[in-house]
């Protein structure tokens, strides 16, 4: 049973679609004019197009269509929300019928342009004009790979030893195996003109300032780097984890079965982060599982497939449970007092009625926040994040930001990449004006 749980790590989520597969399920797209799903698409790819591509038996043309607008398509085909996006909007989507598989087009096309080895573009002609990329996440490369485009000198600084930002490190093992993100990262790396260095940190290493003057723009896609605990511990307990740093390790380690998890795991949290946890966790071999969230389970920032997927797999969602303190015992956590709440109005009361639930690991996953060195650079911050226009501008007229680290950030890829799109083209116009 424990290897059935562990080989589930690394077995793709969704089996891809083959290629009669992907021309039967294209054939169901009805091609709209007014598409919604294009609406519902952060990157505005014109979907109706890269499907009726498929449909006419042209996937790399299709993933041109899609690689335009989303050079992180395949990705994004792994882990984008489609059943709150471009498919909730399909116009087959109703009672009677299910929305085209989108996402699974989408992973078909992308997958057989990547698998030539080559992407449909290259570099512009040299500008002579360079641009400094911090961070090297979904929101940098993709703003790197449109200035390339566009003929421009690209150094990206990055902080780990991988590219790839969460895409690499925050993703769960199930929805990006096979080392996906980083042959993407070689794939998007590969037109050339862009120059990545890891192990470079703003604020340790170079400052904002430092490369404004060695370079023509500055694109900060540097995430959150803090992790927040609410309050909950302060120091260091062996059993209580960020979820963040729990999914990184994992995703990182050889041989996954070496993580160890302790039999009763709670996560504190309502997102993607939690449900990923709690779902590793339970394939690691932890018999009791436990999502906590102080709101209604409809209130989840999770889809409600992924919240179906935690619970087809043995997660249990509690509700309406606000967490109080981690009880420990020795100096390790041994469970979590919890106090009840309800709505009042649009407000989230406590009853003051607790209740405490043991457990041997808790896994924090209750938001990130803007790191120290993020907020010290004289650029204007929005509830602790970089404020910024509809064209990635900061309040510095040579810097721009997108991501989670900007304040209009959505805390998905497919949001990120079309922020370091935006900025990149923002950054192009000005460089050339």
């Amino acid at each position: 049973m424990q290897s059935e749980l562990i080989q589930k790590l690394t077995t793709d989520l969704h089996k891809p679609l083959s290629a009669h597969e992907a021309l039967v399920e294209s054939d169901r797209c009805y091609f709209c004019h007014d598409a919604p799903c294009i609406t519902a698409c952060p990157t505005g790819i014109d979907i109706p197009l890269f499907i009726r591509q498929i449909n006419t038996q042209n996937p790399l043309g299709s993933a041109k269509t899609i690689f335009d607008e989303n050079i992180f398509g395949g990705m994004c085909a792994r882990v984008c929300p489609t059943e709150t996006l471009c498919e909730q909007a399909c116009v087959r989507n109703t009672a009677e019928e299910k929305p085209v598989k989108i996402g699974e087009l989408q992973r078909f096309a992308t997958d057989t342009q990547m698998q030539t080895g080559k992407q449909p573009y290259s570099r512009g002609p040299a500008t002579n004009q360079s641009v400094a990329v911090v961070g090297a996440g979904p929101a940098g490369l993709s703003c790197a790979h449109r200035l390339a485009l566009k003929g421009h000198k690209v150094t990206v600084f990055d902080g780990l030893e991988k590219s790839g930002g969460l895409n690499e490190y925050g993703i769960a093992t199930y929805k990006t195996i096979d080392d996906f993100a980083q042959h993407e990262v070689e794939y998007i790396l590969s037109i050339g003109g862009i120059e990545v260095q890891h192990g470079k940190t703003l604020g340790k290493d170079f400052t904002l300032d430092s490369l404004k003057q060695d370079f023509d723009a500055v694109f900060l896609g540097i995430g959150l780097g803090n992790v927040n605990n609410a309050g909950l511990i302060s120091g260091d307990v062996s059993n209580v984890e960020n979820a963040v740093e729990f999914i990184a390790r994992l995703r990182q380690a050889q041989n996954k079965a070496d993580v160890s998890v302790g039999r009763r795991v709670i996560v504190i949290g309502g997102g993607m982060t939690a449900i990923d946890a709690a779902v590793q966790s339970r394939f690691l071999g932890a018999e009791d599982v436990s999502v906590i969230y102080r709101r209604s389970q409809s209130q989840m920032n999770a889809s409600d497939y992924e919240q179906s997927l935690a619970q087809t797999s043995g997660v249990l969602l509690r509700t309406h449970l606000q967490p109080r303190q981690i009880v420990l015992n020795n100096g390790v956590a041994s469970g979590v007092e919890f106090e009840y709440t309800r709505t009042d109005g649009d407000s989230l009361v406590g009853t003051g009625e607790t209740v405490t639930y043991e457990c041997d690991t808790v896994l924090l996953a209750i938001g990130q926040s803007l790191a120290e060195q993020a907020q010290q650079n004289g650029i204007t911050l929005s509830a602790n994040r970089i404020q910024v226009d509809d064209q990635q501008r900061t309040s510095d007229a040579n810097v721009w930001a997108g991501g989670d680290c900007a304040s209009n950030g959505e805390d998905l890829t497919v949001a990120a990449v079309q922020a370091g799109k935006l900025a990149a083209e923002s950054i192009h116009a000005t460089l050339s004006s």
